[in-house]
C-alpha cells in the first residue's frame, strides 16, 4: 500500500509516495546453519519506480534472538 511519508522523495523520479516495508536475513556461519535470521532491515521503495532504500535496524536483543530459534 502507497502513502505519502513525511519528506520522502524518491532521488531517482521525484515521486513523493512509498511503500515501507522490513525484512530479515540470516549472518553469520553459526546463524546460517540454524537458520537464525539475526540481520533486520527496512525498507522504502518508491510507489512510481520502485527504486528501494535499506536501512539498517537497531541491535535487537540476544534474548529476541534466542526465541526466534526456538519459535522455528
Amino acid at each position: 500500500m502507497a502513502e505519502e511519508a513525511f519528506g520522502y522523495q524518491c532521488p531517482k523520479c521525484g515521486c513523493r509516495s512509498c511503500e515501507q516495508d522490513q525484512f530479515q536475513a540470516t549472518g553469520g556461519d553459526v546463524a546460517r546453519v540454524f537458520n537464525v535470521q539475526n540481520r533486520k532491515y527496512y525498507t522504502v521503495s518508491c510507489a512510481r519506480c520502485g527504486y528501494t532504500e535499506l536501512y539498517k535496524a537497531l541491535d535487537r536483543s540476544a534474548g529476541l534472538d534466542v526465541l526466534d530459534f526456538i519459535m522455528r
